[in-house]
Formats: C-alpha cells, sequence, structure tokens
C-alpha cells in the first residue's frame, strides 16, 4: 500500500483528517482488493455511520421508472408546503459498483429541505454485473421519463458523471434538452488523462487514488478500454456547444479535481456558462463529512446555493 505523501499533513487539516480516519474504519483504503460483494458490504456499513437521517417535513415515495430492459428504482423526496416545481434529479456516487438508493438518502433529502424543490434519486445499475452503458441508460430513461418540468442534474462522482454525460447526449433532443436548466457536478470523474495533471500530483490522495479510479474505469466497461466515447467519458466529446449552466465542485485533494477545470474550461469555449469550485484542502467523498468538517460544511451550502441559484433562473458567476 502506497504511504500518503507528507504534504498532505499541511494541506489537510485536523477536521478532515478525522473524517478520513473515521472513513477508513469502515472502508479501508485497500478496498479495491476486496471481492465487489464484500466491498458493497462495507461500503453500506460505512454509510449508515455517517447517516444523518431526513430533516423535518421531507416526504419520500419509492417508485420505479420503466426502461427498455430494465425497472429503475427512484426515490422522491417532497418538502411539505413547498410548491417549488423545478426537479432535481441525484444520481448517487460509488464508482459505478457500489451504492444505491439509501448511500445518499440522508444528502438528497437535505438537498430537497434546503431549495425546497423536488429530488428524484436513480438507482441505475452497478457493474461488474451489467457494464457501460447500462448505468447510462438508466439515468436517460430516467431523464426522459421525468422530463415532465424543468430539471437540474446533479450527483457525486460517478454520478457527477452520468449528470454530464446525460446533458452532453440530450442536445439533440431539444424537447429534453430545453427543460435541462443546468447541472452541478460535485468531484465527478469525467475521463481525463490519467498521466497528467491531479492524476499525478494526487495519484495517492486519501480517499480515492488514480490507481482506484483505473480500477472502478475498468469495471465498468468490462475490463475494455473506452475512447471517444462521451456517454461514458464527457471530456472525451467534440462537441461542448449547447450545453445547460453547470457548475463543477472539486476537492482539492482528489486525482479527479483537474478534470473540473477542464471540463468547465471547455463549456466556456462552447459559449456555455461554466464555474468550477476546487474546494481547499478537501478530499473525495467529503459530502459525508459535512456535519464534522466545516470545510466540508462550506461546500456543501455552497452547492445546496447553487442548485438554488440554477433553479431560480439566475447566474452568479
Amino acid at each position: 500500500m502506497q504511504k500518503t505523501p507528507e504534504k498532505y499533513q499541511t494541506l489537510i487539516d485536523a477536521e478532515t483528517w478525522s473524517f478520513i480516519r473515521q472513513t477508513e474504519t469502515w472502508y479501508p483504503a485497500d478496498a479495491i482488493d476486496f471481492s465487489i460483494a464484500r466491498q458493497r458490504k462495507i461500503y453500506d456499513a460505512m454509510c449508515r455511520e455517517f447517516y444523518q437521517g431526513h430533516p423535518p417535513g421531507i416526504q419520500t415515495e419509492d417508485v420505479f421508472i420503466d426502461s427498455a430492459d430494465y425497472q429503475i428504482p427512484v426515490r422522491h423526496y417532497t418538502k411539505e408546503g413547498s410548491t417549488a416545481d423545478t426537479r432535481v434529479i441525484y444520481f448517487h456516487g460509488g464508482g459505478f459498483v457500489v451504492g444505491g438508493l439509501q448511500s445518499h438518502d440522508d444528502v438528497c433529502s437535505e438537498i430537497c429541505s434546503v431549495t425546497g424543490y423536488p429530488v428524484s434519486a436513480v438507482d441505475y445499475r452497478l457493474s461488474p454485473e451489467h457494464a457501460h452503458p447500462a448505468a447510462f441508460n438508466d439515468a436517460m430513461a430516467a431523464v426522459e421519463s421525468l422530463a415532465k418540468g424543468n430539471l437540474i442534474l446533479c450527483g457525486d462522482s460517478a454520478g457527477g458523471n452520468l449528470a454530464a454525460c446525460v446533458s452532453h447526449a440530450v442536445r439533440g433532443r431539444a424537447a429534453i434538452a430545453k427543460k435541462i436548466l443546468g447541472q452541478v457536478l460535485i468531484y465527478p470523474g469525467l475521463g481525463g488523462e490519467m498521466s497528467e495533471g491531479s492524476y499525478i500530483t494526487h495519484a495517492h490522495a486519501p480517499m480515492l487514488t488514480t490507481q482506484d479510479i483505473r480500477f472502478y474505469s475498468m469495471i465498468r466497461t468490462g475490463g475494455v478500454m473506452v475512447s471517444g466515447d462521451p456517454t461514458a467519458a464527457p471530456l472525451h466529446d467534440t462537441d461542448f456547444s449547447d450545453l445547460p449552466a453547470t457548475i463543477v465542485v472539486s476537492a482539492e485533494c482528489d486525482p479527479l479535481s483537474d478534470d473540473g477545470k477542464h471540463y468547465c474550461s471547455k463549456v466556456h469555449d462552447g459559449g456555455g456558462r461554466a464555474q468550477w469550485f476546487n474546494e481547499t484542502g478537501l478530499v473525495h467523498g467529503y459530502l459525508r463529512g459535512r456535519t464534522t468538517v466545516k470545510r466540508a460544511r462550506l461546500s456543501f451550502e455552497r452547492i445546496l446555493g447553487c442548485i438554488e441559484m440554477i433553479g431560480n433562473g439566475g447566474w452568479d458567476y
């Protein structure tokens, strides 16, 4: 196992280190060496350890959305008394291997509570049982089904990837594309070049390494290297025009951080609105630390504000 570089002793503050150690108690740094079944078991246990429950006034309903070959579980969140009709569609993280409706249940409920917007969490199919493009197909089917009003696409890590992939794919379908007001991507993996930038400078970051990313990328595709496919890697697209308003929030101490920078630059160059935030001293997966780590809490407040801003039709950047 690679020793954590000394630079993180100064980049990462004490609160974040405490969160990292607590996480690794449940989901150790070498988890990719475990079987998929064991990874899922310990990931679910870790999520239960950090679970914050629902704020008052949040109601949920579990439904299924029919796709061509799968019934997609979806959890709808609504806030009592809210009349907001812009819907947030949330895709959970987990490397396309772990996670589900429960892993990000509290995050989705808090988004609903603070913004007042209804939220729909999508339980897309996981790898290796279902290789790419299964997760993308489920994400597309969910958006198609829910595009009855204005939408904001949101997700963290693998979920941020799916949100962006859908934003690219629907551009040729005006009836759906015009309803997507924006996308808010939280430490997403967007298919950046792994031999340069943050993939090198933060190759051995706590919580996620470049080796981990390679592992999950290959699991997702059934062991096949995918290139030039924007349904898997939005940064591989050749056209960045006509994309919705884009916010990317990355963690500084994360191999994926430059994906956000490069993606926002390409959206901007394509004539769109995009803003990248690289959160100082934070690590991949920090949303779970939002109640104990001040930096994570402030970042989550930023994310909530961005979602609300896009839903209100504004752009402050």
